[in-house]
């Protein structure tokens, strides 16, 4: 069996087996660790500032994209979270991929946890920014705060 050595594609076999690109497997993975306080009192959503870029290997590879850690501290009635891709809410209802209530008057504290598995069909690079917004209720949503950092990560996964 021959293979071929491409330095854009990396090793490929002409049967068109690629062991860099077994199905499920993990091409590459990038991660930002924010611990910058942020806040909003907007009923829209509005950026957090933590965001990750990749550039997929291959165009028909998944994106499984996190967010996690970090500290959020709300008065608001809610804390909504959720990923954008590029300028792309990928949230599939209105609550995000995190939603946080608080019940009574004083500030409630929650670690942040959200996932989604994207498929962008792109290999050109591609941004992931965490976006917050008030829900019902008033008051301010904030995040990394007293020095809580927040991570998100990109990993590419082939198809």
């Amino acid at each position: 069996m021959s293979l071929v050595l491409d330095g854009s594609n990396g090793v490929t076999f002409p049967n068109g087996g690629n062991p860099q690109a077994a199905p499920s497997s993990v091409i590459q993975v990038v991660s930002n660790t924010s611990a910058t306080n942020t806040s909003t009192t907007s009923t829209s959503y509005v950026t957090t500032g933590i965001s990750v870029s990749i550039t997929p290997k291959f165009s028909n590879s998944k994106i499984l994209v996190t967010m996690t850690g970090g500290q959020c501290d709300y008065s608001a009635t809610q804390a909504i979270f959720t990923i954008y891709r590029n300028s792309t809410d990928l949230a599939l209802n209105s609550y995000g991929f995190a939603c946080f209530y608080n019940s009574g008057t004083p500030e409630n504290q929650a670690p942040l946890s959200g996932q989604f598995l994207d498929s962008p069909a792109t290999t050109s690079s591609t941004t992931y920014t965490i976006y917050f917004k008030r829900g019902a209720g008033s008051g301010t949503i904030y995040i990394g705060t007293n020095g809580n950092s927040v991570t998100i990560s990109a990993m590419e996964i082939a198809a």
